[in-house]
């Protein structure tokens, strides 16, 4: 019999990564909240594009919260690595808030 394979995502420091277009979101969605990142600008370096600005956005993943109150907290960097970095300590301190 075939066996169902489990989509295997990317992590960033044990936390899964996935990516549709240029929005990227960071964390379980099961979990009460999740970064999504959205890459504002590209720049070439080489035959590269990479991400020049980046806003993050931490979100509210409960269903009963009005779509206006979703985002907790929102802020622009300059770098996807600046980007992620900010997004990891602000979701780990909104889900240790939580436990």
């Amino acid at each position: 019999m075939a066996e169902k394979k489990k989509a295997k995502f990317l992590t960033y420091k044990g936390k899964p990564l996935a990516r549709c277009g240029k929005t990227i979101y960071y964390g379980n969605m099961s979990d009460p909240y999740v970064i999504m990142l959205q890459i504002c600008s590209t720049k070439k370096v080489g035959e590269m594009d990479v991400a020049s600005r980046v806003t993050v956005q931490l979100l509210n993943t409960d269903p009963d919260v009005r779509p206006r109150d979703k985002i907790v907290k929102k802020s622009e960097k300059q770098g996807l690595y600046q980007a992620m970095d900010i997004a990891s300590i602000w979701l780990e301190r909104a889900l240790s808030q939580q436990s």
